[in-house]
């Protein structure tokens, strides 16, 4: 047995669990009864069972043993809980024998709650009349549904919750006979109960973990469509379930889903295993999106997106969710992970996998781009502070796990993963997974299982390559040398705050250097850097890139005037190289290794870009250095006069007007270069936007493209006080389009004064708005310069009531105080940040309180070290009156 895990004893297995609901109360206390039979193996005998429960009330718990149910049960003469480690121990006065099977009954009693953990209820307004058995009160009316992973399938039955102790499922809930019941597997029957109630059974799920268990019911309608592939003779079912009015929304969804099950089919070698593939729309969900087996669940902006009314953004949001979730059913579901340290091999695959399958219905979309501007830069973010923590990290107590769903899990994993399948290559990659996929099925495997599955299609040391990346913290920055026809190349591991010990950098990292090189940029096939430092020679020293499309999970460090002679030559580079490029030469900025200076003058060679992917980094990089050095009003000002010149023609080139003609990417790089201009204080951009704000607001909602609504209104509040955003508060209120909120909360956020913040966090934490969208509000503000300070007076002043609103899911917390405070960039405000947490019990988001404080840290190191360069650069090159 693993000593560094705290897991339940090994005495008793479950193979089966029945699983029965009932006298459900559609109102307070929202408590349920429940009756929870499990199938064990006792492998030793043993006088008590111990099990997890998480806020339930046992009633009643007997076993009954094989030798026929009246012959002998056995009741439990004690139930003691162990609240902390959410257990529950079963004594008996008699011994149970060592049997290949007994059976563990227990009725208890649990609680609908709203903390969107467990088996909780969602609240949303009705777009259409409703059937009558919904739930509701004053109001709001409810749906209801399960989110159980990591370990909160607990709160919703008593069960052994561990990902290894995989069993069988068979489940049955009373519900209100006008409504819809779902689960994992199809409906077997239905039978009437009390009063205007039935009973919805369903079929028996394969053997699975308890966190893929869900269920879901309410007033709920679907829209339908079939696998292309024949599955035991059969296509299958693909449907996108929502609740009334909203179906037709799920079309995207329901398109993507049918042809990514066929395709994963084909690359996995292995047909999806189950017989139906569901997706449902949730209206509280505190992540994106879940992948329960069979019965996939979704915030609704990551499922709905109306043609005429969502943002073209949330179009590629959908597509992706989908991919992702859906490879789960694969790799998650069919093979799981054997125990949470190693949750990375879930999700740093999904992602790269989903990715891949958009990359394969999209390919106009040049997702690759995007992953390397979104995925992999905010990964770096994250994994270049002394905080972060290795892929792989050791997790002592399953309740530990939730904080680890990171962007190392998730990013890092995909990055590292994108990295290996591009050296295989990627049809060596897949056939490798297929192959761990089948040695594995319906069980659980480790990282080593999948390497040495990789290791034995390529024929490589798939464990040397990977071990550094997966075991250790951190990532190495590559820094280069010149000399006539050759470089030389050093890797050291890279910091934000540019202090790195000797004793932090002794891992040395397989790195793909993949160089491009001479007139025609081609492959300058050389070795993997597998030293601290090599000499490559032979280089064609008049053009060279390092990390060709960004494939490595590296930063490079070039000579600055390396990185000048390649803003004149951005035509040889791919859209990745030139992202990559833009985000190595700010990080560099910011840990010292590199100036601000340098990468102004490499940024003034993008004046003519015209791809959305490269302007998106560009900008994110200007803005971040805006964020830094605003607080210093003339330097401030002098960044926004080099963005606005920065943007200025590009903006006046793409417009306002949609045309059918647009591809997605032309839509997107309009809605960006209008809200960076405008906020800039473009001042024909800003009447333009002014203009169509009041046309909107005053009841023509076509005055404003779906897409350029976040600009519009971000715009019209920064510039038009009270009123704007007054206006904008009224539009949250009311919007019926599925993205509205997102983009009303976010552009809120730009108010200018104290007061207006102070109004907008009342406002945000009223109960007006949900508490999965909480954080907007919050971070929308800490992006703001101007009233960032307000935000953290607020959060000092407001904690306990803070820490009970969103406590009740520590997802929700922990994701709020990190996103909130990370954008700070003081030392006094470091200081009070931890002066005011030091005696507080902060268990739960305790490790999103150290990222925050770690990027406070080296944030502020950078504007001590930088302010002064940047002043003298922007006063020479003319942006400061």
């Amino acid at each position: 047995m693993a000593t560094d895990r705290d897991i339940l004893s090994g005495d008793v297995k479950p193979f089966n669990y029945a699983i029965s609901l009932f006298d459900l109360k559609a109102g307070e206390p929202w408590t349920y009864q429940g009756k929870c039979s499990i199938d064990l193996e006792v492998k030793k005998s043993t006088s008590s069972i111990t099990l997890n429960t998480h806020e339930l009330n046992i009633h009643s718990a007997e076993v009954f043993s094989e030798a026929g149910k009246s012959a002998s049960s056995i009741k439990a003469s004690k139930t003691e809980y162990d609240t902390k480690n959410q257990r529950c121990t079963f004594s008996f006065d008699q011994e149970l024998p060592q049997s290949p099977k007994a059976v563990l009954t227990i009725s208890f009693e649990g609680t609908m709650n709203n903390y969107m953990a467990g088996f909780y209820r969602s609240a949303y307004k009705p777009t259409v009349e409703a059937s009558k058995g919904v739930a509701k009160d004053a109001e709001n009316h409810y749906m209801f549904s399960t989110q159980f992973e990591s370990s909160d399938a607990r709160r919703a039955f008593p069960c052994f919750d561990e990902p290894n102790l995989k069993a069988t499922f068979d489940f049955e809930i009373e519900i209100p006979d006008d409504l819809v019941a779902l689960s994992n597997m199809p409906e077997s029957e239905t039978k009437k109960s009390k009063d205007g109630h039935k009973i919805v059974s369903f079929e028996k799920t394969p053997l699975m973990s308890t966190y893929l268990l869900a269920w879901a019911f309410g007033d709920f309608e679907y829209i339908e469509d079939f696998t292309r592939r024949k599955y035991n003779g059969k296509n299958l079912p693909v449907r996108v379930y929502t609740t009334r009015g909203l179906k037709e929304q799920g079309r995207l969804a329901l398109e993507s889903a049918h042809q990514v099950v066929d395709y994963f089919s084909e690359i996995f070698q292995i047909d999806y295993p189950l017989p139906k593939a569901d997706l449902l729309a949730v209206h509280e969900f505190s992540h994106g999106a879940m992948e329960n087996w069979g019965l996939v669940t979704y915030r609704t902006t990551a499922v709905l997106f109306d043609e005429y009314a969502s943002d073209q953004k949330y179009r590629n949001r959908v597509v992706y969710v989908v991919a992702h979730e859906l490879a789960h059913q694969w790799f998650g579901n069919l093979v799981t992970m054997d125990w949470w340290n190693e949750l990375w091999l879930n999700e740093g695959f999904a992602t790269w996998v989903g990715w891949y399958a958009v990359d394969h219905l999209h390919p106009d979309w040049d997702v690759w781009g995007q992953f390397v501007t979104e995925g992999m830069q905010m990964a770096f973010q994250l994994d270049s502070l002394r905080t972060s923590h290795p892929i792989e990290v050791p997790v002592r107590n399953a309740l530990e796990v939730d904080q680890i769903f990171d962007h190392i899990s998730y990013l890092k994993g995909s990055s590292v993963i994108r990295m290996l399948a591009s050296y295989l290559g990627t049809e060596t990659f897949l056939k490798g997974v297929s192959d761990y996929l089948k040695a594995h099925t319906y069980g659980n495997a480790t990282t080593n299982d999948l390497w040495s599955a990789l290791s034995k299609a390529s024929g490589q040391d798939v464990h040397t390559f990977m071990d550094p990346w997966i075991k250790k913290i951190g990532f190495p920055v590559v820094t280069i040398a010149e000399e006539p026809g050759q470089i030389s190349v050093k890797q050291s591991r890279f910091l934000s705050s540019g202090d790195v010990k000797p004793e932090e950098d002794e891992t040395v990292w397989w790195i793909p250097l993949n160089l491009k090189t001479g007139p025609e940029a081609t492959d300058a096939k050389r070795e993997a850097l597998t030293a601290k430092e090599d000499t490559y020679r032979d280089i064609d020293t008049s053009f060279y890139k390092p990390n060709a499309n960004q494939t490595g999970f590296y930063r490079t460090n070039m000579p600055p005037q390396r990185l000048i002679e390649l803003s004149k030559s951005l035509d040889k580079l791919s859209v990745q190289d030139k992202i990559g490029l833009v985000g190595d030469a700010k990080s560099m900025a910011v840990s010292g290794l590199g100036t601000t200076a340098a990468v102004l003058s490499f940024m003034e060679g993008f004046a003519s870009e015209t791809n959305y992917l490269v302007w998106s980094e560009v900008l994110s990089s200007l803005g971040i250095a805006r964020q830094i050095f605003a607080s210093d009003p003339e330097v401030g000002d002098g960044l926004r006069n080099f963005t606005l010149k920065l943007v200025t023609a590009a903006t006046d080139k793409v417009g306002w007007e949609f045309s059918q003609q647009d591809d997605y990417l032309t839509g997107q790089l309009r809605a960006l270069l209008i809200a960076t201009a405008g906020l800039m204080g473009h001042e024909g951009v800003v009447k333009e936007a002014q203009k169509r704000f009041k046309a909107f607001m005053d009841g023509d909602k076509k005055a404003i493209h779906p897409s350029l609504r976040a600009a519009v209104f971000k715009i019209s509040v920064k510039n038009g006080g009270e009123e704007a955003y007054r206006a904008v508060q009224k539009e949250y209120l009311n919007t019926t389009s599925i993205d509205g909120k997102e983009i009303t909360l976010q552009s809120m956020g730009q108010v200018q004064t104290p007061e207006l913040a102070k109004d907008y966090l009342s406002f945000g934490f009223s109960g007006k708005v949900a508490i999965q969208d909480v954080h907007s509000v919050g971070v929308s503000l800490a992006n703001n310069s101007k009233v960032r300070d307000t935000l953290w007076e607020y959060i000092k002043e407001n904690w306990p009531m803070l820490r009970e609103m969103l406590g009740g899911n520590m997802v929700v917390l922990e994701r709020a105080l990190r996103m909130c405070l990370m954008h700070f960039a003081s030392f006094e405000v470091l200081e009070d940040v931890e002066k005011f947490f030091k005696d507080k019990d902060n268990t739960g988001y305790d490790r999103g309180l150290a990222v925050a404080s770690d990027t406070i840290r080296s944030n502020a190191k950078y504007k001590e070290r930088d302010l002064e360069l940047v002043r003298e650069w922007l006063s020479a090159h003319g942006y400061m009156k």
